[in-house]
């Protein structure tokens, strides 16, 4: 079983940028495909990223390619996500999972998931 605690959110204004992190315990952390998903108010949670156990592949909706990238150290047991040109319709409590199985974009086949972390961008 892996406990993950997310960290890096805020409010920040348009255009501007956060790094998200998420720390997880134990020590299979490189056994795990990392994801990051977000909900917003009155909203479904929806996938932004993951990345492969050895951090060569990642995958990203297609909302946030380009402007988010996705990340993991496993020395450190911690997986990031930076977010520069952030938009209003960023806003939302961002969460990160692990998963046991293949490398997965739909939420039910995460595993285990973090408490989240709000993120606001004003506009």
């Amino acid at each position: 079983q892996v406990q993950l605690v997310e960290s890096g959110g805020g409010l920040v204004q348009s255009g501007g940028s956060l790094r998200l992190s998420c720390a997880a315990s134990g020590r299979t952390f490189s056994s795990y495909v990392m994801g990051w998903f977000r909900q917003a108010p009155g909203k479904e949670r929806e996938f932004v990223a993951s990345v492969s156990r050895s951090g060569d592949s990642t995958t990203y909706a297609t909302s946030v390619r380009g402007r988010f990238t996705i990340s993991r150290d496993n020395a450190k047991n911690t997986v990031y996500l930076q977010m520069n040109s952030l938009k209003p319709e960023d806003t939302a409590v961002y969460y990160c999972a692990a998963d046991r199985g293949a490398f997965a974009v739909r939420r039910n086949e995460y595993d285990y998931w973090g408490q989240g972390t709000q993120v606001t961008v004003s506009s």
